[in-house]
């Protein structure tokens, strides 16, 4: 399963930069390289990867980086800041606005915020966590597994939503992910659930074919409280 593969990642980061001499601090060379302690990227500095294993990930506003990869800590990035791709295995994601991200955005365990005019060329994924979006563009869709998903804005989603089974014991009730789509926001492509869901799309709100749940439609700015 392709979540298991982001596990076994993180695990072989852990143990790549366990072998890096003085992993302990961060080098000045081309990346920000710890195993345990916070990464801080300064706007100004020349763009380079970004590694920590136990600690979080600041990126300044206005500043760029290359890959963005933490085991257990959170990603924060500024306003207006470039990057490749962000990677978390336990912790959240916020995105500040109109950033861009080249590739993809993926967290295991953990919320993803991206706010206006964020723009991410390929697909935001996570397994537990609420992914939100606020006049936001993806390039190639959103996929998790327990996360509710959460769609405002002039956001527009190219390649779909893809909610997957998970293993083990399906959650029932009110643990049901819920997937909303506000008014002027698209979905274009499928919307694929693997499991139950709640889905509620504005009447305002342009979407692809669903296949696996049924939409609620809603009136207002927001979707009606369960």
């Amino acid at each position: 399963m392709r979540h298991t593969k982001q596990i076994a990642s993180g695990l072989a980061l852990v143990a790549c930069l366990a072998l890096l001499p003085g992993c302990d601090e961060a080098t000045d060379g081309n990346a920000l390289q710890k195993v345990n302690g916070s990464v801080h990227v300064l706007a100004g500095t020349a763009p380079s990867d970004a590694e920590t294993v136990n600690g979080g990930i600041e990126i300044d506003d206005n500043a760029a980086v290359e890959g963005v990869t933490t085991v257990n800590g959170g990603i924060r990035v500024g306003s207006r800041a470039t990057a490749v791709n962000l990677h978390t295995v336990n912790g959240s994601i916020v995105v500040g606005t109109a950033t861009h991200i080249a590739k993809n955005i993926e967290s295991v365990n953990g919320s993803i915020s991206l706010a206006d005019d964020v723009i991410v060329a390929g697909p935001v994924s996570n397994v537990n966590g609420k992914i939100s979006l606020k006049s936001t563009q993806l390039g190639a869709g959103i996929t998790t597994v327990n996360g509710d998903i959460m769609i405002y804005g002039a956001s527009h989603v190219a390649g779909g939503i893809h909610v997957e089974k998970p293993g083990g014991i399906i959650q029932l009730g009110s643990n049901l992910p819920r997937i909303e789509i506000g008014p002027g926001a698209t979905v274009q492509g499928e919307l694929k659930f693997d499991r139950e869901v709640r889905l509620y799309v504005s009447d305002k709100a342009t979407i692809g074919p669903v296949t696996g749940a049924t939409a609620i439609a809603f009136t207002g700015d927001a979707a009606p409280r369960d």
